[in-house]
């Protein structure tokens, strides 16, 4: 009993700095901007590099603490998240605030996963649930102290210090991971994918930079489109390599389960719209609206409330409507409150804000928390790590999307308008931009078979015949995944 409550506490002070530090940042991206020099919307790099990091790194996570041990891994990484929050912190130009998030990322790929790994492993299956959601506590957490935490810090000190926050956690989180977390690791773990490591990373990688870097705000716009060029080509060759080999770091196979692969076409949809609201909106509310940071992350942070309400609704609604029509009705009812954020202007009262932000927390918390569920149910147990790296591999790369989209979006309104800086109502177009793709991810939920899921939320339950995918024996239930974004 004490290893259920021990280890996820543990677990969790890597979890709640990683949710933390995600949240502050977003509410100190304008200060940060008029620091280093630069146009406030050329921080979307800052954003989607730390997301690109977690997308290329995760999928080796569970191979490195196979092959190294979980707790080497765990500790190690929590080690990087430091350096990386210290470089952050020191960062005197954009180049350098870029990297130095990128290899916070490659911390944060690191541990929460394999922290999520060791509870899997050392927790008795009966005891998991508990544990999980003890796990969780922090990840709601972080969201609701980030944002007014962030911009009180930004308005009363120097947002330098939000990144000083994480080292007295992170070490905290190294000795009792040293003294507490067994290092388990696996005596037949197949060779890495190398080859795949490098396509896949570099392909998500150039990609990524491509889309992020337009504007012209760190390289030339023919070196964005080369990038943008060869991310896809790398890709593609990653696509065959995967065919071809026996233990790909990425498993493209999975996609053939219908609930999984439903799960990450309409899931990646749907993040484009809610990846792009953390950068979206501190700067509307801050640039758009001469907010300080402080009053932006007042308001901001009521979302995270909302979504921390909802997550004691979410099972009763899902045995009472099942996965079909949540996930299909709840896609549009999502989507319309991030367009709700496009017809704010700086006359909009702060309640009414809050009132939308918080009911609009409380649809997309149940959304994730579906699709969270939904995305295992076909897949058995022997695939599951692979299906967690895809999934988690392709949320990243759809919520680094989003950020690029919007403000895309938002500096192609500003030079339509003949402006060289961003105002006000160039963000609506950029809501409503990505709130429509976001509501796109409605019609692929609706290919859900209505039964779709239904032993595991409840609703209707009935008798089916076992996934035929192929791709092993047995479905496990995963309602107890931990909902990241």
């Amino acid at each position: 009993m004490r290893k259920v409550r021990l280890l996820p506490l543990i677990i969790a002070t890597a979890l709640f700095m990683e949710n933390m530090d995600s949240t502050v940042i977003s509410t100190s991206l304008p200060m940060i901007a008029l620091d280093l020099g630069t146009d406030p919307i050329a921080l979307k790099l800052a954003l989607t590099s730390y997301l690109v990091s977690l997308a290329i790194f995760i999928p080796i996570s569970g191979w490195m603490a196979d092959k190294y041990g979980a707790r080497t891994i765990f500790t190690a990484a929590i080690g990087v998240f430091m350096a990386g929050s210290l470089a952050s912190a020191g960062a005197h130009s954009l180049e350098g605030f870029v990297i130095a998030r990128f290899v916070q990322g490659m911390g944060g790929a690191m541990m929460v996963p394999v922290g999520r790994l060791v509870i899997l492993r050392s927790v008795p299956r009966n005891e998991v649930v508990q544990a999980m959601a003890l796990l969780t506590i922090p990840a709601l957490i972080g969201p609701v102290v980030g944002p007014p935490l962030g911009g009180f810090i930004t308005t009363y000190f120097h947002w330098r210090w939000i990144f000083f926050i994480n080292i007295p956690i992170g070490i905290i989180g190294i000795i009792l991971g040293t003294m507490f977390v067994p290092n388990i690791r696996e005596e037949d773990t197949p060779p890495l994918d190398v080859v795949g490591f490098l396509l896949s990373g570099s392909g998500l990688a150039l990609l990524m930079l491509g889309l992020a870097s337009g504007g012209r705000h760190l390289i030339p716009e023919e070196v964005s489109l080369g990038c943008v060029v060869g991310g896809i080509l790398c890709v593609a060759l990653y696509v065959r390599h995967a065919k071809r080999t026996p233990h790909p770091v990425l498993r493209l196979d999975l996609l053939k389960v219908p609930t999984f692969r439903i799960s990450i076409v309409g899931g990646s949809l749907f993040r484009v719209g809610i990846g792009a609201i953390p950068f979206l909106l501190p700067l509307m509310l801050q640039v758009g609206f001469g907010l300080s940071p402080v009053a932006s992350g007042s308001l901001t942070f009521v979302a995270a409330v909302g979504a921390l309400f909802m997550k004691t609704m979410a099972k009763r609604i899902l045995e009472r409507f099942g996965f079909h029509r949540v996930l299909t009705i709840n896609a549009f009812i999502g989507a319309a409150f991030v367009a709700f954020n496009g017809f704010f202007t700086p006359s909009t009262p702060h309640w009414l804000i809050m009132i939308i932000l918080l009911v609009g927390g409380c649809f997309r918390s149940l959304q994730f928390t579906s699709l969270n569920a939904i995305a295992f149910a076909e897949v058995s147990k022997r695939d599951m790590s692979y299906a967690t790296s895809l999934s988690s591999a392709a949320q990243q790369v759809a919520l680094s999307m989003g950020v690029a989209f919007g403000a895309f979006v938002v500096e192609a309104v500003a030079h339509m308008h003949g402006r060289a800086a961003i105002a006000a109502e160039d963000f609506g177009p950029a809501f409503w931009a990505v709130a429509a793709v976001s509501a796109v991810a409605g019609f692929a939920f609706a290919r859900l078979e209505p039964t779709a899921g239904a032993e595991m939320s409840g609703h209707r339950a009935v008798e089916r015949k076992p996934a035929a995918t192929g791709l092993g024996d047995g479905t496990t239930n995963l309602g107890e995944e931990v909902e990241r974004r």
